[in-house]
C-alpha cells in the first residue's frame, strides 16, 4: 500500500453512497472502492454474528484490491463488527459510523431528540453506550424504520409510499416534543429532502456522513497516507445483489457517471 492506494468503503446496500459522496467531496484525489452487500440488505434485522461474518469477508476482499483504509459506511455493521475488524487489522485505519447523539444533544432546545434507525442499530450495545455517554441530560426517543431501506435501495426517494412511511415514523417523535432528528442509517440522507418538506421548519436534521469523511482525512494524514493527487481519482463498484439494479440507481444516488458494477459473491 502507498498514498495512491484506494480507500475501501462498504455498506449493506447503496446507503453508504451518501458517505461516499462526502468522502469524494472532502478527498477528491482519493481512489475509492465501494461494495454494496445488497444480496443481504438490510442488515438491521440480521444477527450480529452474521453481520460480523459478512464484514470480515468484505474487508478481506477490499484489502486484496489494495485498500489502504476501510470505511464501514453502515451504522448496524459498525455496531456489530467494527471492533472485530480493528482487532483483525490493527495496522489499518478503520472508520465506522454511529448515530450523531453527541451533536444532537448539544443543539436540542426542547431536550427531546428523535432517532430514526434500523432495529439492529437501536438494539446494539454500542448505541446503548452512546446514550450513556452523551444523552444523560436529554430524552432520546428511538424509532425503528422497517421497510424504508428497501425502498431507497430501488431508488424510491419520494412519492406516496415514502411520505406515508415517514409520516408514521416521525409522528410519535413530534408528539413527544422532538426538535432534533438523527438519521441513524446511511440510507436515510437520500430521503432528507422529503423530511424537510414533511417536518416543521424548526426541526434540526442531523446525519454523520461529513463527520466520517473528516475522521478519515485525519487518520490518513496521521498515517501520512493521504493521496497527493490533484485530479479526481477513479471509483470502482461491486454488489453482492443484482448488479443491474445497482447500476440503474447509481446515477440518482451517486451523481457522477458510474462505471461498471461488478459482482461480489
Amino acid at each position: 500500500m502507498n498514498k495512491s492506494s484506494p480507500i475501501g468503503v462498504f455498506d449493506s446496500g447503496v446507503g453508504g453512497l451518501s458517505v461516499l459522496r462526502e468522502i469524494r467531496t472532502r478527498l477528491p484525489g482519493e481512489s475509492l472502492l465501494y461494495l454494496a452487500d445488497s444480496g443481504y440488505v438490510p442488515y438491521g434485522e440480521k444477527s450480529a454474528e452474521f453481520i460480523r461474518e459478512r464484514c470480515r469477508k468484505i474487508a478481506d476482499f477490499l484489502l486484496k484490491q489494495g485498500a489502504k483504509a476501510l470505511v464501514v459506511a453502515c451504522n448496524t455493521a459498525t455496531a456489530a463488527a467494527v471492533a472485530d475488524l480493528r482487532e483483525l487489522y490493527p495496522e489499518l485505519p478503520v472508520v465506522g459510523m454511529e448515530p450523531a447523539v453527541k451533536p444532537a444533544a448539544a443543539v436540542t432546545r426542547t431536550g427531546v431528540v428523535g432517532v430514526l434507525a434500523t432495529t439492529g442499530t437501536l438494539k446494539s450495545a454500542r448505541f446503548a453506550a452512546l446514550l450513556d455517554r452523551f444523552a444523560s441530560n436529554v430524552r432520546v426517543i428511538t424509532k425503528p424504520c422497517p421497510g424504508l431501506v428497501e425502498l431507497i435501495e430501488v431508488g424510491q426517494l419520494d412519492g406516496p409510499d415514502i411520505h406515508r412511511m415517514l409520516s408514521d415514523f416521525t409522528a410519535p417523535l413530534l408528539a413527544e416534543g422532538c426538535d432534533t432528528l438523527i438519521l441513524g442509517c446511511t440510507h436515510y440522507p437520500f430521503i432528507k429532502p422529503v423530511l424537510v418538506r414533511l417536518l416543521p421548519p424548526d426541526i434540526t436534521i442531523i446525519d454523520t456522513g461529513a463527520a466520517v469523511a473528516r475522521r478519515l482525512q485525519n487518520l490518513l494524514e496521521l498515517c501520512d497516507m493521504r493521496s497527493d493527487s490533484q485530479i479526481a481519482a477513479h471509483v470502482q463498484f461491486w454488489s453482492s445483489g443484482d448488479t443491474g439494479k445497482m447500476l440503474s440507481v447509481l446515477p440518482l444516488l451517486w451523481g457522477e457517471p458510474p462505471g461498471p458494477v461488478r459482482y461480489f459473491g
